[in-house]
């Protein structure tokens, strides 16, 4: 006859999306098999080989629903947000190693005589001595865990009463202490006058097939939490950064009072590989007597953390600089912040005070590149003063250096993050090789910052010429065109 086909189920399609596909189809086509081989066993019920054949078919299809289920899984991977799982009151062990069959018992349980008769398997199974009688009905609760007890009580009841037949799972202790998961399918054997003769079952242990089920589980929540803190995270980061930069967008004027002196923009460009956002920041701050602090800079890592250490950072430093400090005491004051701070960070950044009055850029650094200053179509490296990393050294010096500018000339600033660290290795000497590298880039692009109408217009170019390389770290640039 034709194989059956489950009427909820969809039917085999020809294997053609790889293996595991073949697999899925070739399990479905042997359980509508193995089902029309179950319904052509249906006979006489008081015949205990046609109730075996048709036992063992039913766990048959067990088995091949559970493969089915394992083989799709398989396929499709674990769903977007699994659902978490309520904890099981305890794990069942492992179960003895051996061929499926060694795994699989029968009993047969007589109500007129109160006699059971069990195969060799379920001794096995239950961990009893063959010698030893077998467990009555009313003596098989006593092997099962006290919680599990009402649910074998009521699958027995209801096929003994209402001829139900039985198809549950409980967990019964072993007399070495070992928990096993038992699956029990039976059903009841009537007396010619329709009342029930016996009782027969078919047990199962599936102990191996739940603990994988459950570390499945177990799996998936883990990746759940993990994918929930890493969004609520990046959230929080993202959301602290943009609290803490300046939130104007485009072109910024200063100083704010009198006339403009200042051309003033600035972009954040995000990691491209979805890492978690770090600590980069970009600021421009008038002070009180007219002048002008401009800044980058960043501190090693990612995460909420490393976000509020920036803004803590940053709002030291425009603390420091409202009270007048210098660049170079700027750097010498947030180095011992951040070798006295609980969690101990490296950070860099290069601070530039503008004085527009006499155009005179006084700055210093702390391990950051450079400014690069752009005058008549062309541009270069501003000669660097010493200074380490913040964090790195106690009671470190910094040097400060001056330049004078001239109404036209552009300063870029920048964090060292616009090309991807990934494409050299990791020392020093590839690290300042990085920076050479993309400052020379950065200086290629002066003819189109000499055409460009304003500072926005330049930020942008340097956008579309670093905004898709395939950045590994977050990135930060400031350009600040005099304009008088």
């Amino acid at each position: 006859m034709p194989p059956h086909v489950f009427a909820d189920r969809s039917p085999a399609q020809p294997p053609g999306g790889g293996p595991v596909d073949a697999l899925i189809s070739q399990a479905r086509r042997l359980r509508g098999q193995v089902d029309a081989v179950r319904r052509d066993a249906r006979g006489d019920a008081s015949d205990p080989r046609g109730r075996w054949e048709r036992a063992l078919c039913e766990l048959a299809l067990h088995q091949l629903n559970d493969l089915d289920e394992h083989l799709t899984q398989l396929r499709d991977g674990p769903p977007p947000l699994p659902a978490i799982p309520s904890a099981e009151p305890c794990a069942p062990a492992a179960p003895p190693r051996g061929s499926l069959l060694s795994r699989v018992g029968s009993a047969e349980w007589n109500l007129l005589t109160d006699e059971a008769a069990w195969s060799g398997e379920l001794f096995q199974i239950l961990g009893r001595d063959p010698a030893v009688p077998p467990l009555t009905l009313d003596e098989l609760p006593s092997v099962v865990l006290d919680e599990d007890r009402p649910r074998l009580t009521a699958m027995v009841t209801d096929c003994l009463v209402d001829a139900k037949p039985i198809d549950g799972e409980f967990r019964i202790v072993r007399p070495d202490g070992a928990v096993r998961a038992v699956h029990m399918m039976g059903e009841p054997v009537l007396d010619a006058d329709g009342g029930t003769a016996s009782m027969w079952a078919v047990l199962r242990d599936v102990s191996e097939l739940r603990l994988s089920q459950s570390a499945v589980r177990e799996t998936r929540d883990s990746l759940h939490r993990q994918r929930h803190r890493a969004q609520t995270e990046h959230r929080l980061a993202v959301e602290l950064q943009e609290a803490v930069l300046p939130p104007w967008r485009g072109s910024l004027r200063l100083p704010r009072r009198g006339r403009p002196r200042l051309d003033l923009a600035a972009h954040y460009l995000p990691s491209s590989t979805g890492t978690p956002i770090g600590g980069d920041w970009y600021d421009a701050l008038e002070l009180a007597d007219g002048d002008i602090l401009l800044s980058v800079g960043g501190l090693t890592g990612r995460g909420p953390g490393v976000t509020s250490g920036m803004a803590m950072l940053l709002g030291a430093l425009r603390g420091m600089a409202m009270a007048r400090a210098r660049p170079g005491q700027l750097m010498t004051w947030l180095n011992q912040l951040l070798d006295t701070t609980v969690q101990p960070a490296l950070g860099s950044t290069v601070c530039c005070h503008y004085r527009p009055a006499t155009r005179t850029l006084t700055w210093a650094r702390a391990g950051h590149p450079a400014p690069l200053l752009f005058r008549g179509g062309t541009g270069r490296i501003l000669d660097t003063p010493d200074g380490v990393l913040l964090g790195a050294t106690a009671g470190a010096s910094y040097g400060q250096a001056e330049e004078t500018l001239e109404p036209g000339d552009l300063l870029l600033l920048h964090t060292d993050g616009l090309v991807p660290r990934r494409e050299s290795p990791r020392s020093s000497a590839a690290e300042s090789a990085r920076g050479t590298a993309t400052a020379h880039r950065l200086l290629d692009l002066a003819p189109r910052f000499t055409e460009a109408r304003g500072a926005q217009e330049c930020v942008r170019t340097v956008v579309e010429e670093f905004g898709g390389t395939g950045r590994d770290e977050d990135a930060c640039v400031l350009v600040a065109r005099v304009t008088s």
